[in-house]
């Protein structure tokens, strides 16, 4: 396990390399390209200066989240050979810089979805919030609006304004792209991009949908074990496999995140870890990362990861606002560098206790 922080880069950021660098633990950073949009190629010379950046702090590049996928291939266009093509040369000059984890998703649309980005806990700490009765009041083209203006000047990711300002024409193309149809296109671009995966060992792992079930009336389909698991099946590679994400899963109460876990060894290359307050259904909000301060059993999601022998790169995720600072809503580093260190602490005791036991 290689404990890791998610950094946008030095335009987009406010946290520093130099910072996570000084997180006791924290080795590497799970970066991307942010000014790249979602189709384009990206440039092995932009590719190696970032790497060259990360290295220079003291850290390594453990995984890339995101290479963002076009709507042409999510919707089934007939350009999106065009674009699977810009995703396989982008592959190969991740692999040339030695860079053979991506995260990426393939939701329709909005990547996540909030309601409300800076609720205030009894603690005075602000935390990301979702309230299903919100979404329904509201337009798709409001409610992008609203997180737009609340995000404390920063783009939040998988919001890109390039994208998201045409909302009404995305709803439009994707009008008949049902949950099988998603899947289908899923599989394609999968199957596409197999050769190139296995020829450089790169693997590709899929983050659920956040929340986990329709919003907007726009299809959802990694959302429980069952559906994960039918596209394991359906590209039986050890290329293709999962984001774990605990606060993705987890905002459906009914998923079983250990169980989960267990149900795919080998098959998860990546995972957050994180804690949700559950408050009823379609009603959440995000927690600090112990266990006692939300609904997650974070002990048992560790476990799960540690005795089904995963050996990816960890990160804490959607850290509270906490101590007066100012930063990418979800994104500070205060929080997330205590939800590391309580991860860690988590990992060494199952670890020890293990190695005693045996």
């Amino acid at each position: 396990m290689q404990m890791t922080m998610r950094w946008f880069g030095d335009k987009f950021d406010s946290v520093k390399l130099w910072q996570i660098r000084q997180v006791p633990g924290v080795t590497g950073v799970i970066t991307t390209l942010y000014d790249i949009p979602a189709g384009e190629l990206w440039p092995l010379e932009r590719i190696q200066a970032l790497k060259k950046e990360v290295e220079d702090a003291g850290l390594n590049i453990a995984g890339i989240e995101s290479v963002n996928i076009h709507d042409d291939i999510k919707i089934g266009r007939s350009t999106r050979d065009k674009y699977i093509e810009n995703y396989i040369r982008t592959l190969e000059n991740l692999a040339a810089c030695d860079i053979k984890l991506v995260c990426y998703n393939f939701m329709p649309v909005f990547d996540w979805t909030r309601t409300d980005l800076a609720k205030v806990r009894p603690d005075g700490a602000t935390v990301l919030a979702y309230d299903q009765k919100v979404v329904d009041s509201i337009d798709p083209q409001t409610f992008f609006d609203q997180t737009n203006d609340n995000s404390n000047g920063y783009v939040m990711p998988g919001w890109e304004p390039e994208r998201l300002s045409h909302v009404k024409e995305l709803f439009e193309a994707y009008k008949d792209v049902d949950e099988e149809t998603l899947f289908n296109n899923l599989v394609y671009f999968l199957k596409a991009i197999q050769p190139v995966c296995e020829k450089h060992g790169i693997k590709m792992a899929i983050h659920p949908d956040d929340p986990a079930w329709p919003v907007f009336g726009l299809p959802r389909i990694i959302t429980s074990k069952e559906k994960i698991l039918r596209v394991m099946k359906a590209v039986d590679s050890p290329f293709n496999g999962l984001t774990f994400c605990a606060g993705s899963f987890g905002s459906n109460p009914k998923n079983d995140l250990p169980g989960i876990i267990r149900a795919l060894p080998g098959r998860i290359h990546f995972a957050h870890v994180r804690n949700l307050h559950h408050f009823e259904p379609g009603v959440f909000e995000e927690a600090a990362h112990l266990s006692s301060d939300g609904s997650f059993d974070l002990y048992e999601m560790v476990r799960a990861l540690y005795e089904t022998g995963f050996d990816g790169p960890i990160r804490p995720d959607h850290g509270r606002a906490i101590w007066g600072e100012v930063s990418m809503p979800g994104y500070g580093l205060y929080d997330r560098a205590l939800g590391a260190e309580y991860i860690l602490g988590l990992w060494e005791a199952i670890d020890k206790s293990e190695k005693r036991l045996k």
